[in-house]
């Protein structure tokens, strides 16, 4: 893959890994929620009856396990852009 190539093809794929990535963080969430607090859905903010260590430690896993997919996805994206490119070098196309 050219660089200029390789450049053009970054941003689509950055696109769409990083909406399944946000789609499966999503679905990782709710299923360690879940397990730790038997209830099927993670705290609203809006809700007041909800206290705020409920609330928070909600954010907070949902945060993490978001940060874990972000940055998954983002070197997954550029170690495949770096592999096309290195691939295409070792077989002495021009770039």
């Amino acid at each position: 893959m050219k660089p200029l190539t390789a450049k053009i093809a970054y941003k689509p794929v950055g696109l769409a890994l990083s909406l399944v990535a946000g789609a499966l963080a999503s679905v990782v969430s709710r299923r360690l929620w879940r397990l730790f607090s038997n209830e099927d859905s993670l705290p609203d903010a809006d809700d007041v009856d909800v206290d705020w260590f409920e609330l928070l430690s909600g954010a907070a896993l949902e945060a993490a396990v978001f940060a874990v997919a972000k940055a998954t996805a983002a070197r997954l994206e550029s170690a495949g852009i770096r592999r096309a490119i290195r691939n295409e070098e070792e077989r002495g196309e021009p770039t």
